[in-house]
């Protein structure tokens, strides 16, 4: 009996079974290889499965995270409302009620987040009887210290108290006679060192798995400014009309008036 040209072809793709079992062994064993060729078997394996396992627990439940860090934080701001002095607070307003009654301004500053601080608290004194303007930092030595007069005071903000730009800018201001208030998380900082009065707003832990992102210190720069607006709010005596007259529009406005 003759084989047709058709029946040859199909013969010739059959792969028997133990050239398959061949095929899935040499393919597990390359998989199992080192980067140089070397077998790594179980123990790269091992190390493979291990560092998987090791990322896996680095990465913290998202729940439990939240949980650890409101604690952190709670702890943190205890320890520097125990720490932190009162008296300090009340000097840095000495400063600035001394400064407006001489026709001085307050200036308030910072470097990455502590800029972002920086604007915020220098809207929530200007919104609680005590006028103040944000000052860019790295612009102050290219022309914006001329927004500084005699008799103003500038709020510089450092966690570190040792940022390059925030200090040059510091020294410039020093040349003006500017009163300076620090608020920093380094007591033995530059920053520190140079300023009137210091704030002291340090943390130990930022919170996080890297405890590097800026988050408790942020929180406790925060903490300390507003003791300080709530301190010159309760020297002025400002009162509600004032603050309505400061906010014509919005819920806040609206709550101030009784609306």
């Amino acid at each position: 009996m003759t084989t047709s040209h058709d029946q040859k072809a199909i013969k010739s793709g059959v792969v028997e079974s133990s050239a398959l079992e061949d095929l899935v062994e040499s393919s597990v064993t390359q998989r199992s290889k080192g980067p140089n060729g070397d077998a790594g078997n179980s123990e790269s394996r091992d190390h493979s499965l291990a560092a998987h396992a090791g990322a896996e627990e680095r990465v913290e439940n998202p729940d439990a995270a939240v949980s650890t860090f409101f604690d952190l934080v709670i702890n943190e701001l205890s320890a520097l409302r125990t720490r932190a002095e009162i008296e300090a607070i009340q000097r840095a307003a000495d400063v600035i009620i001394a400064s407006e009654a001489k026709g001085g301004r307050v200036h308030v500053t910072g470097i990455g987040k502590s800029e972002h601080i920086a604007r915020y608290v220098a809207s929530l004194l200007s919104s609680t009887g005590t006028p103040a303007y944000f000052l860019h930092a790295t612009e102050c030595i290219h022309g914006s210290a001329g927004q500084v007069c005699p008799n103003d005071v500038a709020i510089a903000i450092s966690n570190s108290g040792t940022t390059p730009e925030l200090l040059t800018a510091i020294e410039t201001l020093r040349e003006f006679g500017t009163k300076i208030i620090a608020v920093s998380g380094n007591r033995d900082s530059d920053l520190a060192k140079t300023a009137d009065v210091l704030l002291d707003a340090g943390v130990d832990n930022e919170g996080g798995e890297l405890n590097l992102v800026p988050r408790a210190s942020i929180l406790g720069k925060i903490y300390v400014l507003c003791s300080l607006s709530v301190a010159l709010e309760a020297h002025k005596g400002l009162t509600r009309e004032q603050y309505a007259r400061w906010h014509p529009g919005g819920a806040l406005g609206r709550l101030a008036r009784g609306e």
